[in-house]
């Protein structure tokens, strides 16, 4: 049986009084000061990429002139090597500034989390006990997850942390039922199973929703104020948040329709944005959504629930019958939504067409593999 380890970042909001909120911030503004001050150093030192010699060199004044403790000094030199390393590989030999902080902890050196929800966290005058949101997280904490290293993030007058969770998962191969997915933009997903249940899932909400940010952020554009540019920064933060949220609560309807032990085959649409126009008040407004960032949410749900996603080549998946395997892109007619076989004249709706496809490419594959 094949091990899976799931690797995800969990994100909670910390809960801190006003004397521990000063303590954070005190940390961050400190964490800051400190990498640029280790990125100078391994620049002109030419110690870029490299994080022992680094750390010979500039653990001292970490410690000394910014008061970090000494696994955080630790984590700066990792932070600012790791930059460098980064750096090389796309060609480049820069001074690397940081415009921000990056606080990161090592779970069990200088973060870990306590009974009573209360995550431990480190600061320069010593670990501290913060109340934190565990809506959501219950399961992290249940035993069988394991913990990874975290970050410490300050937005909005809240703070928050970024941590990692990690989960050895069987991959079993019992499949008691298989799933064809096709994706688009009228329906965001149209779903159909080895019993010939089906799922649908309206893009409606969505054209219209992405629309309006359309039409915003053009007008925010041709205004070209700062306070204009302020705001779209805002309308794009919120578009990627309900984008996000949607492919959340999509992926996990999958997830569900499909159940434990099932094989889901979708359309390989990576490096693709499936688009269409919508016609708004006499302009036509093009749309695209992210289909990669549902396919990620996909796989590592299926993981968590005994469910393989397998992606294939989507080429005349909405053009073969699925009855006598006639190719023909006259077979579809995409403004009735209809699909008619042009040789034994099956008759579908189209979106329904490619689902079936997929769970035929789903079926083949599991025969091969079993």
């Amino acid at each position: 049986m094949i091990k899976i380890i799931l690797i995800l970042t969990a994100k909670t909001k910390l809960l801190p009084t006003n004397e521990q909120a000063l303590l954070l911030q005190d940390t961050l503004h400190a964490n800051r000061k400190a990498l640029n001050h280790a990125s100078k150093m391994a620049y002109n030192s030419n110690l870029l990429p490299h994080f022992k010699p680094l750390q010979k060199l500039v653990y001292i004044d970490l410690r000394e002139q910014f008061g970090l403790k000494s696994q955080m000094a630790c984590n700066v030199c990792r932070i600012v090597a790791g930059s460098y390393a980064a750096l090389k590989k796309q060609g480049k030999s820069t001074l690397i500034e940081y415009k921000r902080p990056n606080q990161q902890y090592s779970y069990g050196h200088d973060y870990s989390f306590s009974k009573n929800d209360l995550v431990s966290v480190g600061t320069l005058q010593g670990r501290i006990k913060i109340p934190f949101i565990t809506k959501g997280l219950e399961h992290y904490f249940d035993g069988s997850w394991k913990f990874g290293s975290a970050k410490l993030v300050y937005k909005k007058g809240k703070f928050f942390l970024h941590f990692a969770v990690k989960k050895t998962f069987d991959s079993g191969s019992t499949i008691k039922n298989i799933v064809g997915v096709d994706f688009g933009m009228r329906f965001l997903a149209t779903a159909i199973d080895s019993n010939d249940k089906h799922f649908f899932k309206s893009g409606k909400l969505i054209k219209e929703t992405k629309a309006r940010y359309v039409r915003l952020r053009k007008g925010l554009q041709a205004c070209g104020t700062k306070s204009a540019k302020r705001k779209l920064q805002k309308v794009s933060g919120k578009e990627n948040r309900f984008m996000t949220n949607a492919n959340h609560v999509l992926s996990k309807a999958l997830i569900q329709f499909a159940g434990e032990h099932a094989l889901i085959a979708i359309e390989d649409l990576t490096g693709i944005n499936l688009t269409t126009s919508v016609w708004k008040r006499n302009k036509y407004y093009r749309l695209s959504w992210s289909f990669y960032q549902l396919r990620q949410m996909l796989e590592y749900k299926g993981v968590m629930n005994n469910i393989k996603v397998i992606a294939f080549n989507p080429a005349y998946t909405s053009q073969r019958c699925p009855k006598c395997g006639n190719i023909n892109k006259n077979n579809r007619n995409k403004k009735a939504h209809v699909f008619c076989c042009t040789i034994c004249q099956y008759q579908s709706n189209d979106d329904r067409i490619g689902a079936i496809n997929l769970r035929q490419m789903g079926i083949e594959y599991h025969h091969k593999m079993t």
